[in-house]
């Protein structure tokens, strides 16, 4: 039988369009689950699939990434996107209503904030690799001083004006290079993510689609403590998913874990940050042995 995909929608945010894919069955629970940095809805399709005959799968393509608009001026400061989120949920199932939600990475820390504000809107919440920023940034922010980092990211932005997005002469040419990027993915997957994240030049080649003003990063004061603070308002059933093999900490160990109301912790053998792409059974059935 056929495998019917997603449909394609949109939403306003900050005058942006939007875009999400639906995967059907809006009778079932709706389900939310949110990409990192650099990637798009898309990523999500083998998840999505596996779920959609009991949930009403939604994936968005976050601000400046996938078939979502860019922001005028760079906006991609956290709180933007929390707001995104916060228009999406409304539009999904109202202003009232809670939501499960899955978020990777840079998604699964949209999702923490967004958590921590509006605890009442989430039903469940399933945390992938998303425990707080890189150690090497949480250094720089704790360390830095403002107007050091200020100077730091004038001279950035101004790096990624001059630079023009990398062209590839065909889609196998981007997908060599993604699965440069990530060892662990296998062909098939690497060519799937990538057809569904580049955009084709007038000139014939290809493009990811994501803004590289993504990579920027505005100054800001960094209190390790002040995670811990926003995680003990998380109050819904929580999920913190690793990979045996990341580079991620592990807040179970390092005592972060405690500061969840209702929070437990696995960690997924044979597998480093995409812990979906990289053993997809074992983050299934943890997936499923949480959600139901």
């Amino acid at each position: 039988m056929e495998i019917v995909g997603p449909s394609s929608c949109y939403f306003v945010s900050q005058r942006l369009r939007l875009h999400y894919v639906d995967w059907g069955n809006a009778d079932a629970p709706p389900l939310l689950l949110v990409h990192g940095g650099r990637d798009h809805a898309r990523s999500w399709d083998w998840v999505a699939r596996a779920l959609r005959d009991r949930f009403h799968v939604i994936a968005p393509d976050l601000r400046g990434h996938g078939d979502s608009s860019w922001a005028i001026g760079s906006n991609y400061n956290n709180y933007e996107f929390v707001y995104d989120l916060a228009q999406l949920v409304d539009v999904i199932v109202g202003p009232e209503a809670p939501i499960a939600m899955v978020g990777h990475s840079f998604g699964g820390s949209i999702i923490s904030q967004y958590a921590s504000t509006f605890p009442e809107r989430l039903e469940r919440f399933v945390n992938v690799e998303a425990f707080g920023p890189p150690p090497h940034l949480v250094e720089e922010w704790s360390t830095t001083p403002m107007h050091e980092q200020t100077r730091k990211w004038v001279q950035q932005l101004r790096g990624l004006a001059a630079r023009e997005p990398r062209r590839y002469a065909s889609i196998e040419d981007a997908a060599q290079r993604m699965q440069k990027e990530n060892p662990s993915l296998s062909k098939e997957q690497a060519e799937h993510l990538t057809v569904h994240g580049v955009a084709r030049n007038e000139d014939g080649t290809y493009s990811w689609k994501f803004d590289n003003y993504f990579r920027s990063f505005p100054p800001r004061v960094w209190q390790p403590e002040a995670l811990t603070e926003s995680w003990t308002r998380i109050t819904c059933p929580t999920l913190l998913m690793r990979g045996a093999d990341s580079w991620a900490g592990d807040p179970e160990a390092d005592g972060r874990l405690g500061a969840l109301p209702d929070g437990r912790q696995v960690t997924i053998p044979n597998a480093s940050h995409w812990v979906m792409h990289d053993n997809f059974s074992g983050f299934m059935q943890a997936l499923d042995g949480f959600i139901g």
